[in-house]
Order: structure tokens, then sequence, then C-alpha cells
């Protein structure tokens, strides 16, 4: 009986033998970690007979246990930091083994380390009563700490035995080798849709069954996941750039291959292999697009067409190249022809005129391929929400420059061939109805221009002489809009109540300051929406007229025939107004003609070119504006320039340094100033910026801002002004009454994340 007992123990030995070998082998296999946590688990459970059990591996970067369980066929996550609060992250903490008798018994907790508690919330969730525990830590080679396993009730008997901890520990060491080498592989090889894995978006299930449809249907993986799994595409983009290490750029229609990095590649070659050139960055390098960068062959290619450019690689997904490709070619955008093809056919038209020896090699202005250079140019130039475009000749021999101006910056958009300069000018100068024969003076007109899409816009054209006998021409782009209301202006709450509370008063002179293009009458003509009732007859004076209300009437003033702003105004005040705008004080005729209109009892708007709220004061008073007169009439003077942006598709904050955060606080005043608006340095303080993405093309920044600066003429001011006070007096007194500088109101903006603070330091710091 003895000997038979003997027997059968032997065999259950040699069996459970067998069965951890085969389990080892299963764990060796694994083809992932979550494998492993959700196929292999289970059997792991089975053959340590306990009730329960949580596999933890480590994350490193984050100092964190996690593991995945499948819940209604879903993946989910639970996650633990390594510290002493839990037995999971003490055991990886400390490293040691912890065999629990019952995970209630405070006192026995306390034996093995005072802060360790147990975390009783999902057995109060589920019902289970949790007694018996026991921990190990997953090591690789006795050393790393890759992860936790954690049994939980033991199925036969009392509390986990010793035989139990060996059977563990011999598991713990398989997972440990199994754990560090999928940690390194994943950190190593990966695949491009882990991203997608970690983010729970699919399965690799999902994975799997949508590399077989992309097989079955000829398309790639990634169709197949947005449309079938409806994976949003910047997931897929965010998958790509981690898995290639570049950039993710989408389709965008208003971005436009740059013609002459096309003109010398063939179509039909770019769309074979799949690539592109999409732009030039800022430091000189050239973003190519590529489905796969890790494709040697075609990447070798790319450097071997493009070896006169420093390339940088994007990723982009199939489709959106091929699109991209379409637009370089012309298809599907406009009737017009691409820029590619108009510079191409003017190379044609050129080399023929050559070979019929016309005199000079110059080409007529009214060469078709000219005219169709011009309007493409506008047409491309509002696409890309440019405010101007400049043309910049610089003689025969030299390419004449085409830069288009977009949010502010300058960026070049097209190289011309010299010999084409004239003819291109000439044809801009014949669209504004200007002497083309004369070239020794400036000229300025206006051009109305169709857009293919049947929308009108109007051009302000100017031309300036410049050196060798060329022109320079300058178009700024006037797209005919509705105002913005006030309230969608950006001004801080003291600033939009003050300005709704001035643009009420019956009578009295408001004025709105700065450079050229700071936007100063898109704010006027909201504040004239605010206040534009039926009640209210109200008469504007503009060069140009740029945004149209119904209600007002509107005047362009034409300076070349004596229609001058001031003689605007007394022709307004004969024509019963309530409330008059003026385009610009340029000179003491139209400021005294102000006054005079808002001390009559009517509400006066006009713009000056002044750098901040209290010069405008003095400035006006230099022009010889009775003092008294002045401090009557005046209401308030609004400063505002115009910042960039950060573009929100691929706006990040981070935590500015301690030298950082000192210049902040010196520009805005020190830190009597900042603790006034509760800014101060801490772990919480963070800046925001742009990392550049398609949207922005690599600026990180997209649209502009205003940012305001409003000093209220109340009692105290209007004294000031009437005893011609000092500059110092005035700013002084302006702060006490609650007003933010620029530099202040832009930094505001800058910690809300609207802007940054080298955009505050580019428009607004001295």
């Amino acid at each position: 009986m003895a000997a038979q007992d003997s027997l059968a123990a032997l065999q259950e030995k040699l069996a459970n033998e067998q069965k951890l070998v085969q389990l080892i082998d299963r764990i060796h296999s694994a083809k992932s970690l979550d494998s492993i946590f959700l196929e292999i688990q289970g059997d792991i459970l089975v053959f340590l007979e306990a009730d329960r059990m949580t596999l933890y591996a480590a994350d490193i970067d984050k100092k964190e246990l996690y593991s995945k369980f499948l819940a209604l066929d879903a993946v989910k996550e639970i996650r633990l930091p390594v510290n002493e609060s839990s037995v999971a992250g003490y055991v990886a903490t400390s490293r040691q083994t912890v065999n629990i008798g019952d995970a209630y018994d405070t006192s026995e907790l306390g034996k093995i380390n005072g802060k360790l508690r147990f975390d009783a919330s999902w057995d109060k969730k589920t019902g289970y009563r949790t007694k018996q525990v026991l921990a190990m830590p997953i090591l690789h080679e006795n050393r790393v700490v890759v992860g936790v396993i954690q049994l939980l009730n033991k199925k036969k008997g009392g509390r986990f035995t010793k035989d139990d901890e060996l059977n563990v520990a011999r598991i713990a060491k398989t997972l440990g080798v199994a754990f560090h080498n999928q940690q390194q592989m994943g950190r190593s090889r990966g695949t491009k849709f882990d991203y997608l894995l970690a983010q729970g978006l699919v399965t690799q299930e999902d994975i799997n069954a949508a590399i077989a449809g992309a097989r079955h249907k000829n398309t790639d993986v990634e169709a197949v996941l947005m449309d079938q799994y409806k994976i949003p595409k910047h997931e897929i983009g965010a998958a790509l750039s981690q898995f290639y290490r570049v950039p993710f750029v989408e389709f965008d229609e208003r971005v436009i291959p740059p013609p002459d990095l096309m003109k010398d590649l063939k179509l039909e070659y770019l769309k074979r292999n799949l690539w592109l050139p999409l732009r030039r960055e800022r430091d000189g390098t050239t973003l190519v697009l590529i489905d796969n960068p890790q494709d040697i062959q075609r990447v070798d290619s790319i450097h071997q067409v493009m070896r006169n450019h420093k390339v940088q690689l994007a990723v982009a997904l199939r489709k959106d190249i091929q699109q991209f490709l379409a637009v370089a070619g012309g298809e599907g955008t406009s009737p017009r022809a691409s820029m590619s093809e108009i510079l191409s056919d003017l190379g044609n038209e050129a080399q023929a005129e050559k070979d019929q020896d016309i005199s000079g090699g110059e080409v007529d202005e009214n060469d078709s391929a000219v005219i169709r250079l011009a309007n493409q140019l506008i047409v491309d130039a509002y696409k890309a929400r440019a405010s101007d475009i400049h043309i910049e000749p610089y003689g025969s021999q030299k390419d004449t420059m085409i830069r288009l101006r977009i949010d502010g910056s300058c960026n070049e958009y097209q190289r011309v061939p010299g010999g084409f300069r004239r003819a291109l000018v000439a044809r801009v100068k014949i669209m504004a109805t200007l002497d083309i024969a004369e070239r020794r003076k400036p000229q300025d007109g206006k051009i109305k221009f169709k857009l293919p899409d049947g929308r009108d816009i109007e051009l302000r054209v100017a031309t300036v002489p410049t050196q060798g006998g060329n022109e320079d021409v300058v178009m700024r782009i006037l797209t005919a809009s509705e105002p913005i209301p006030v309230d969608k202006l950006g001004m801080l709450d003291r600033n939009l109540r003050e300005i709704k509370t001035a643009a009420e008063k019956p009578y009295g002179l408001i004025l709105c300051v700065g450079p050229t293009g700071s936007g100063k009458t898109t704010t006027l003509h909201s504040l004239l929406g605010y206040i534009n009732k039926p009640e209210r007859k109200i008469w504007t004076a503009e060069d140009p007229v740029e945004i149209t209300q119904y209600g007002l009437r509107q005047v362009q003033v034409q300076p070349k025939i004596g229609f001058t702003f001031a003689q605007a105004m007394r022709a307004f005040l004969r024509a019963d107004p309530d409330v008059i705008m003026v385009g610009e004080m340029r000179d003491e005729e139209t400021a005294q003609t102000g006054i005079e209109a808002s001390l009559t009892g009517h509400l006066v708007f006009s713009t000056l070119h002044t750098n901040s709220a209290v010069e405008t004061v003095i400035r006006l008073l230099d022009m010889g504006l009775d003092p008294f007169n002045f401090a009557d009439a005046l209401l308030a003077v609004l400063a505002q320039r115009l910042v960039k942006r950060i573009c929100p598709d691929c706006k990040e904050e981070y935590q500015p340094d301690a030298d950082e955060f000192a210049e902040l606080e010196h520009a805005f005043g020190g830190k009597q100033e900042t603790a006034k608006f509760g800014i101060e340095y801490n772990d919480d303080f963070v800046l925001f910026r742009g990392k550049g993405c398609s949207n922005c093309n690599g600026a990180g920044y997209r649209g502009r801002a205003g940012i305001h600066e409003l000093l209220v003429a109340n009692d105290g001011m209007k004294r000031l002004i009437s005893n011609k006070a000092r500059v110092a007096e005035m700013f002084t007194a302006a702060k006490n009454d609650g007003m933010t500088t620029l530099v202040q109101d832009g930094i505001l903006k800058a910690i809300d994340g609207l802007t940054d603070i080298k955009q505050v330091k580019a428009v607004a710091i001295k």
C-alpha cells in the first residue's frame, strides 16, 4: 500500500513537472507581453492552484507596475505605483517575497513593513474575500525587477507553503527572462501599431484581421483600420510617427508642393515610387513625404534624386501622398494649370523666343503663360491665407523671388526665371490699371479678382522702383469679410468691459493705435458692430474699405483728387451723423476736426500710428491740439498688437526653467506686478509651445490673436492731459486705474496657452 502511494506521488510529481515544462515553453514562445497577460496567465493560475493571480510588468520610465486583463471583450489595464503602499508595489521596491496568511491582519502586515497596506477596494466592489497573498518579484538575472507575480487565496489548505513558493519562483524565473526579452524587443523592434495597442484602440487580433483584410482588398492596413475599425487618422499618424521616428503629415488642400522643387521631377515617377518633396523648412532642409521611411531602396533613390538638397523625411498615408501628388499635377483643384506646369510652359516659350532670336530675350506681358502665372499666384496666395504678396526682381541673370506673408511672417513661395521679371510686373500693373511705361516712380492701384470658385477678392497694389531699373510689387489681399464680434476679440475682462462702456457713450473720442497691420481697423469695426443699431446713423471714411457692414455708410477716400479724411469728416458733419469712424488721424487738420466732432455731440472712432496708449496722448498734444478740448473729448485709447497663435493641433505644455521665469517676471514688471495676478513659479506653472505639424506647415503657429493696452480717460486722467503731464505720470495713473500693458496682456495670454513669450517679445517688448 505504501509502495502504491509512493508511486502515485511520484507519478503526480512527474505530471506536474511535465506541465511546468510545457508552461515554460509557452512563456518563452509568447509573441508579446499581451499574449502572456491575456492567454498564458490563466494556465499559470491553474498550475499554481490559487483562486486568483495577477501578473504585473514593470514600466521603468513611469516607475509603475501594470497589468492587462480581458473584460467584456475589451482589454483593460491597471497600474500601481512602485512604492510601499501596496503589496505588489512593496515587493517591487524591496525585491522580497511576501507570504501573508490574512491580508486584513494589520499586525501581520506591520511586521513585514510599517507602511504596508492591503487595498480592499476590489474586494468591496466584487464581494470577494481576500485571505492569503503570495507575491514574488520577477527578476532578470536576479538583479533587475521586471515585474511581480501575485497569487490570492490558496485553493487547498491554509496559507501558501514553501513548496508553493518554490513553484512560483520557477515560474517567476522564466517570466523574468520572457519579460526582459519582450521589453527589449519592444524597444528595439516593435511594430508600427504598438501605439494603437498601448492606447487600447485595437487588439492584436484586430491588427491581425486588418492585415488579412488589407491583403484581400489589395490596400494598406492603415486604410482598413480607419474604415473598418474607425481609428482616427491622427491616432494612426501618432503610431507611424512613433514607430518611424519622423513627423507625420496629413493631406491639407491648402498646402501646395513648391513648384520649383517639383519641376525637375516627373510626376509619373513620383506616383510610381510614392514620395514627393512637400516644403522647405526654416533651417533650409527639404521635407520629403514617403509612406515607409524604412524602405532603404526608395530612401536611397530620394537622396540620389535630391542630392542638392538636405533631406528630412516625414511619413504620410499612401492616400494622402497620392492626393498631394494630384494637387501638384493640377488634378481636381482649379481649371487653371498647376504652377509647375506654368513654369514649364514659361521655359518652353522662352526657349522658342530664343530660337526665333527675339531681341532682349524678354517675354511680353500678354504672353499666355505670364497671364496664367499672375492669376495662379493670386489663387495660391489666397488659399495659403496670405495677407501680402511680394514680387522681388533681382535682374535678368537672377531669379525673381516671390514671397507670401502668412500670419505676419514672410515665406519664400516661388522663384521665377529672371527673364520674366518685367513681364510679370507689367502684367500685374495692367491688372491694376497702372502705367506700365512708368518705371521710375512709385504707383499704387487696385485689382478686382474673381477666384475659381466664383468669390470676388480685391488686392491693393503698390509698385516701388528698385536698383537696376527693376520694380518691386507688393499686393495686399483685401478679402471682404464680416466684422468679428467684440466679445471674440480676446480682450481681458476689464478691457472688454471698459471699451464697451466707452462705445456706448453718446459722444466722445475713441482711438485705436498701433503699427500698420496690427488689426486696428478690425477692432474698430468690431466696436461699430457692437453699437450698430437702426436708431444710429454711422458714417465711415476708410482707405481702403476692407470690412463691410450692413447699416454703415462707408466711404472710400481719394487723396489724389483732394478727398481726404478731413474733407470726408466735414462732409459727414453735414449728413446728420451719430457716429463717425475716420480711418486715420494723419495730420493736425484731421485730428482737430475729430475733436470738434466729438465735442459737438458725436461719437468718433479713429486710428493712429503710435507705440502705446499713453504715448498717443503726448503725440496728439504735440500735433498742436488744445489740451483742454482734447481732454474733454477723449474717452479711451486702445493700443494693440497681433501675436501668432500657437497651433492648436500641436500645442504642448512645458515647465520653464527658473531663468526663463525670471525673464518673464522682469518683463511683466517685477515680483510686485506678478503677485497682483497670482503668477508664481512652482511645480504647477507651465507655458506652452507648438511642436510643428502639417496643419501649421511645421511652424508651430497658425493664425493670430490680439494683445491690448487700454487707457481709460477718467476724471483723473483728463486732469493730467489738461495740465500736459509727463508720460511717466500718466502711465502711473493709468496703471493705478487697472491698465495692463501690452507686455502684461501678452504674458497673461501666453500663460493661458494662446501664444508664447517669444511672440510677445517680438511685438511688444522694446
